[in-house]
């Protein structure tokens, strides 16, 4: 791709639990969801969950980090190698969905994320001190990626930052080993104070503005994600809307709004924060 270019329902999901891919992020004027929808309808289906949950679904997402940010800036100066560390769970939480503890590794471009699933009842305190047997995590990949997660969180000290949440709509390759077109919208954040509530004690803080991209409209993140081989309508995808890539993180996000709104720095409003 060129560079200018509730909850029972997610029970026993076949989410992946390590997965290596590409992706490409653009923001899109909501104008353009139609149209595209439209061009990726002879290619795509609507996801399984999307499709159970009514057409979209909420992702909400605790967001950890070293004390001084580090995750946060490896992604700011584009390190070539970074990673992240985050809990996830689908739906608007309480609920019981499982809760996903990942790390999502960048190489350049390549991304690798891998993942343990816990159910939703386990995430409380002392959650991570516990055996896996405990957690009845059911693959050796699971196991392997809930230790390398537990390492890395006390390796970077890592402490509860923020709660990120927004609304997908996620269609799938019909024809594809794999490839997903997500859209993400209602875009908001809430700083943490309890990392086991998942924001319900506190209020959450849109980032769904043209405020924040220095845009005159609200507008969306479009996501397309394939493996090594792009398939041939997603570059003509690219090329039909002449979408303009862009380096969209939710989670630098939050913190850039929360920095401007606290006054302990500017947020990156201009050129850069928009382009790799």
């Amino acid at each position: 791709m060129r560079t200018h270019a509730h909850s029972e329902r997610f029970e026993g999901a076949d989410f992946s639990t390590e997965l290596n891919r590409f992706e490409a992020k653009y923001i899109i004027p909501r104008q353009l969801v139609e149209p595209i929808k439209a061009f990726i309808r002879p290619y795509c289906e609507l996801d399984k969950h999307c499709a159970a949950a009514g057409g979209k679904y909420f992702i909400t997402t605790l967001q950890l980090d070293s004390p001084s940010l580090s995750l946060h800036y490896a992604k700011e100066w584009e390190a070539a190698h970074r990673f992240k560390l985050r809990v996830r769970t689908y739906g608007k939480p309480p609920g019981d969905a499982p809760v996903f503890l990942e790390i999502k590794r960048k190489y350049f471009e390549r991304v690798i994320k891998s993942r343990a699933c816990i159910p939703f009842v386990e995430w409380k305190p002392g959650v991570l001190e516990k055996q896996t047997d405990e957690l009845n995590l059911k693959s050796v990949k699971e196991r392997e990626a809930f230790h390398e997660f537990v390492r890395l969180s006390e390796e970077i000290n890592a402490e509860p930052r923020v709660y990120v949440r927004y609304c997908r709509e996620a269609f799938v390759g019909l024809f594809d080993h794999y490839a997903r077109v997500t859209f993400d919208s209602k875009l908001c954040y809430q700083p943490v104070f309890d990392m086991y509530n998942w924001g319900g004690a506190g209020k959450f803080i849109s980032m769904d503005s043209g405020l924040v991209r220095n845009r005159r409209e609200s507008s969306l993140v479009l996501e397309l994600k394939c493996t090594e081989q792009v398939p041939a309508w997603l570059i003509e995808l690219v090329q039909e809307f002449d979408l303009i890539r862009c380096g969209n993180c939710k989670y630098s996000t939050a913190i850039w709004m929360e920095n401007l709104l606290t006054g302990q720095e500017e947020a990156p409003f201009a050129d850069e924060f928009m382009y790799d």
